[in-house]
């Protein structure tokens, strides 16, 4: 839970933006109606306070007053005003100030809320600053420290590349200056996007006014966006936050595109992509791999006898109990119907067994209860298990092969094929 303090007189205004926080069960909004009672707040709960939105025409302060005390705390705010003139502006953005918003209309409270809400969330993705002078590095460091995201450094193009090419740091956005020693920041910047797209990856380029050409020739490489020397605090952090908002507006496209619209699980057409890569590492590595096909058992007698409302839950339950018994490195999908397909990396024989025959028990212990009654069904499964090295298509082929034996043998059975 993040707490949100918010500085603010006006009751409309307040009860608006108390509509939008419900929006948000990760922010807590603590409401203040004067700089007395902000200040209040803040000596009873000023380190557990993250964000702040402040109105800059209150009844017992001045705009920079209010800002200042929230600068004191060195807590990150957001102004959210009726009016601000261009020098009222200017004086304020010298402070702590990450965005300000000007109150038209409910659209303006939505983005308000929603701007602390993406400022404040947990990020999956790391930055990685490249620049070979330290100074600068802790300067874009210090900038982005509210940001909730891991950052790394790296002091030449080299070593930033492999930072980057160690998918474990989840490296998604680069700043990056031009001079550096072994690959300077235009190199560095090809090389990336011969990795990645402007979707997946966000490059930063940073120059001075001076030097427009650099900057010039970095978005034509790729850069997303650039930074010009000297900066301030407040362009590199809106910078990087516009950067990470945009990739992840991207990934949530993305994995819309990739999930079956009535278990949410991954479909076929991600199970390939994810799949053949997972399979192209375990070839390098030598890994054994388990597929297996999953499927219920007497499906067309559940929606024959209860309607296919209740064949939907059963099949929503088959998602999650799947997941629920499954690594996180582990991928499963929905291929179609009431058919489930699994892919386990780097698992050996006997693990195999275990996992799905008390997968297989775990379906036969669910119980779905509707309102007129309960349900239980079983699964069978069909499991191919070798050593890396065919194609994806023919293991599930076998994996098939294997489920068709545990259907012929009884059902509610795991049928393993190793070749």
């Amino acid at each position: 839970m993040k707490n949100v303090i918010v500085v603010e007189d006006d009751k409309i205004t307040q009860n608006a933006l108390l509509r939008e926080f419900k929006s948000y069960p990760t922010l807590n909004a603590l409401f203040a109606e004067s700089y007395v009672q902000a200040t209040k707040i803040l000596r009873e709960n000023h380190k557990n306070i993250n964000f702040a939105i402040l109105d800059l025409t209150l009844p017992d302060a001045s705009a920079d007053k209010i800002v200042a005390l929230f600068n004191s705390h060195h807590i990150p705010s957001l102004i959210l005003t009726g009016t601000l003139s261009s020098k009222l502006r200017d004086e304020v953005f010298k402070k702590e100030i990450i965005d300000y918003v000007i109150k038209t209309n409910s659209k303006s409270i939505s983005y308000a809320v929603k701007r602390v809400y993406s400022f404040l969330k947990h990020h999956k993705m790391s930055i990685l600053i490249a620049d070979d002078s330290k100074l600068y590095r802790q300067k874009i460091k210090h900038a982005l420290r509210h940001l909730n995201i891991k950052i790394f450094e790296a002091d030449d193009g080299l070593k930033a590349l492999d930072i980057i090419e160690n998918r474990d740091n989840n490296i998604s956005v680069l700043i990056t200056d031009y001079n550096m020693p072994n690959m300077d920041g235009l190199e560095l910047s090809i090389k990336i996007r011969s990795l990645y797209t402007k979707d997946d990856f966000s490059i930063i380029a940073i120059s001075t006014v001076e030097d427009r050409e650099t900057i010039k020739n970095f978005i034509k490489v790729g850069a997303n966006d650039f930074i010009i020397k000297p900066f301030s605090d407040d362009e590199v952090l809106v910078k990087a936050n516009s950067s990470i908002e945009i990739l992840e507006l991207f990934e949530k496209t993305r994995d819309l595109a990739n999930r079956d619209f009535l278990t949410g699980a991954f479909n076929r057409r991600h199970f390939f992509d994810a799949g053949n890569a997972i399979l192209a590492k375990a070839i390098r590595k030598k890994h054994t791999l388990a597929v297996a096909t999953l499927d219920i058992d007497d499906f067309k007698k559940i929606n024959d006898t209860y309607g296919h409302d209740v064949g939907d839950i059963a099949i929503k339950e088959m998602a999650r109990i799947v997941k629920e018994n499954l690594r996180e490195s582990d991928l499963s999908a929905r291929f179609g119907g009431e058919e489930f397909c699994v892919l386990l990396d780097d698992i050996n024989l006997s693990d195999s067994k275990k996992l799905f025959n008390k997968i297989c028990k775990a379906f036969q212990d669910n119980i779905i209860q509707t309102d007129d009654v309960n349900i239980s069904y079983t699964v069978s499964i069909g499991v191919s298990f070798a050593l890396a090295k065919e194609s994806l298509d023919e293991m599930i082929k076998l994996s098939d092969r294997a489920l068709y034996d545990a259907k012929e043998a009884g059902k509610n059975r795991v049928v393993i094929h190793t070749h």
